[in-house]
């Protein structure tokens, strides 16, 4: 069966926040759908990410990722933050991952940008392998720091 990314808009918000509700849940996050509805909803509503969707012929939704445009001072250059990749367990194996992060890398370069980034978890040794196949490369010269603001 073919599968095949595209942009998704409006029509494809119940298909995303689904995706999105369990991409949280892989990383311990309580299922809320309503919640990952919103935000989904909202980015796209505001254009503040890119979201692709991947769908196999049924128009089954198999995963996605979401970028957020970002800008590198050092570089003076536009770059994306690549936040968010995830596919169905069913989906594991089928090439969806390849297909959804070359379909961001093809996005990037359409606009100009220098490069895509991203984070993962130290323990997501298959994302890794994926990330690593398609040519990003570990950064071991920066530090990640983060600060809670919604703290208690």
């Amino acid at each position: 069966m073919a599968i095949h990314a595209q942009r998704a808009d409006a029509s494809h918000l119940d298909q995303v926040a689904n995706l999105f509700d369990a991409y949280r849940g892989f990383y311990k996050q309580p299922s809320n759908l309503p919640q990952s509805r919103a935000f989904i909803a909202e980015r796209i509503a505001q254009d503040e990410s890119a979201i692709f969707l991947a769908l196999d012929d049924n128009g089954e939704a198999l995963g996605f990722v979401q970028l957020y445009p970002t800008f590198s001072s050092i570089d003076a250059h536009r770059t994306w933050l690549l936040s968010d990749l995830f596919t169905t367990p069913a989906a594991r194996g089928r090439g969806v991952g390849t297909l959804l992060m070359n379909t961001a890398r093809a996005f990037a370069l359409s606009t100009g940008a220098k490069g895509l980034v991203l984070e993962t978890a130290t323990d997501n040794f298959g994302a890794q392998r994926l990330y690593e196949s398609l040519g990003y490369v570990r950064d071991t010269g920066y530090y990640t720091y983060c600060l809670d603001l919604k703290q208690g």
